[in-house]
């Protein structure tokens, strides 16, 4: 069986076991590794045109940083390695974003990584993983 495996990529060491269990995984059934990088970004729809505007200049710098800062080194590693692998970089909720992402590209399964949160922080801020799993289309690995 072979499919797309939508990892959640950050540059962490979580993020990087996560990948290499995906990468394990789609190895042994032939699949594709999708490296999903979501960088959070709220809305505010009270800015000044403005300020509206050099947020998206602000927005822009930083995804083009996601890309040459942590995904092309890891791209070319895995594509040196004969792993079939495509990228995307979206803003916005990172849950919401991981499972649209797999829903569009007809992934298999979402992997991220544990952050490493203390279950008082988890209750506080929220968890990635815990809303992700909950709104998934797809089964959901949590790397430890």
């Amino acid at each position: 069986m072979s499919g797309k495996f939508v990892v959640g990529y950050d540059g962490s060491e979580s993020s990087q076991r996560a990948l290499e269990f995906a990468v394990d995984r789609s190895q042994a059934q032939g699949g594709t590794i999708v490296l999903a990088h979501v960088l959070e970004w709220s809305p505010y729809s009270f800015l000044t045109p403005n300020e509206l505007e050099e947020r998206h200049k602000r927005r822009e710098e930083e995804l083009h940083r996601a890309e040459t800062a942590i995904m092309t080194t890891v791209v070319k590693d895995l594509r040196d390695k004969g792993v079939t692998v495509e990228t995307v970089i979206k803003y916005g909720n990172i849950p919401e974003l991981l499972a649209k992402i797999a829903k569009d590209c007809g992934a298999i399964q979402i992997v991220i990584g544990r952050s490493g949160h203390s279950n008082l922080g988890a209750r506080v801020f929220g968890s990635v993983a815990g809303a992700l799993v909950q709104s998934a289309p797809v089964p959901c690995t949590i790397v430890p």
